[in-house]
């Protein structure tokens, strides 16, 4: 195609402050969510290794984590470079595909983790038989195998095959097409919407029967209380206002002509990017959310930091089914 045809951009990303922020926040979640990651990735294996339901979302949880992590410096090269992918059209993709794939993943896997603990504190006999590791790795894989499809096919088929423009920019392409707005709409309604309204659902449920309890411990109701508020900061800081403003721009693209929407798009473009980078943060909050809330995992990770661990292990496997019989109630 010829440049000096082409038309000029709809929004005009120029070098600024912008680029500087986002590169921070990426970098930050870079960093954190590497040393978090690793840091419970041990102990979450040794959950599953004890036939642990929550082990079994916590590790799918966290390698879904770690994938889009190995991607993040690509975003940072991204946004040092003033929002020019200079790395080719496959890396463009390559770091597209990782990242929605976590986001949703996480999404879908938060919910997986709070229905089985709804299930556990509301229905603790009747679960029972259905809350088996095997169950929650065939319900792991097929999240990952239908969320994984969907965005390849999305990816194949977004922007005429390739993300970049002539301005070199990924998966920022003004304005929408009728499929993206559309597309958009669709995994706003399936993808955060009802899933928001499965977590209301549940923790509504736990906190019903938790509170007219009188036979669950102090510890037990703390923990309970960790993972709601853990899952709505997730959803309040990490998700929502992407989705919210994903929402408003589609929406706006069908409501608005092209040249009063290219000017939206522009007034909105340092807001959208900033809940972009917000929702990469997820990666740092996921292993804090669940693995620290357990007092299992958290005493696995003290026999990790100590000198004399391996004593300290052998010790410990005398209470392990202890803990174990606790994480799985709580």
């Amino acid at each position: 195609m010829n440049n000096t045809t082409d038309p000029p951009p709809c929004v005009n990303i120029s070098k600024s402050f912008i680029s500087d922020v986002l590169m921070g926040i990426y970098i930050l979640a870079f960093v954190l969510g590497l040393i978090f990651n690793f840091l419970t990735l041990g102990p979450i294996l040794r959950q599953v290794r004890s036939h642990n339901v929550l082990g079994v979302y916590l590790l799918n949880l966290s390698v879904s984590d770690l994938l889009y992590i190995f991607t993040m410096p690509l975003w940072i090269y991204y946004y040092y470079s003033d929002h020019e992918w200079k790395m080719g059209v496959i890396a463009c993709q390559v770091a597209g595909f990782f990242y929605y794939s976590n986001m949703y993943l996480s999404i879908y896997l938060l919910c997986c983790i709070s229905v089985d603990r709804c299930l556990t504190i509301t229905f603790p006999l009747r679960s029972k038989a259905f809350r088996c590791s095997r169950n929650a790795w065939a319900i792991s894989l097929l999240v990952a195998t239908v969320i994984m499809i969907l965005h390849a096919l999305v990816l194949v088929f977004d922007n005429q095959t390739t993300p970049l423009d002539r301005y070199k920019r990924c998966y920022e392409t003004y304005p929408m097409t009728v499929f993206v707005a559309l597309f958009n709409l669709i995994r706003v309604g399936l993808c955060f919407v009802a899933p928001l309204l499965i977590l209301g659902l549940c923790y509504s449920q736990i906190f019903s029967k938790v509170r007219r309890s009188t036979g669950v411990e102090q510890q037990v109701k703390r923990k309970v209380k960790l993972l709601s508020i853990g899952v709505i900061v997730i959803f309040t800081v990490c998700f929502a206002p992407y989705h919210l403003l994903l929402l408003t721009r589609s929406l706006a693209f069908y409501w608005m002509d092209e040249g009063r929407n290219c000017e939206f798009e522009e007034q909105l473009h340092f807001y959208f990017s900033c809940t972009l980078a917000l929702s990469s943060l997820n990666c740092v909050v996921d292993p804090l959310l669940y693995v620290l809330a357990s007092n299992g995992v958290k005493d696995e990770i003290r026999l990790c930091c100590r000198p004399d661990r391996k004593a300290a292990r052998t010790t410990h496997h005398l209470t392990q089914q202890t803990h174990v019989r606790l994480t799985n109630v709580t």
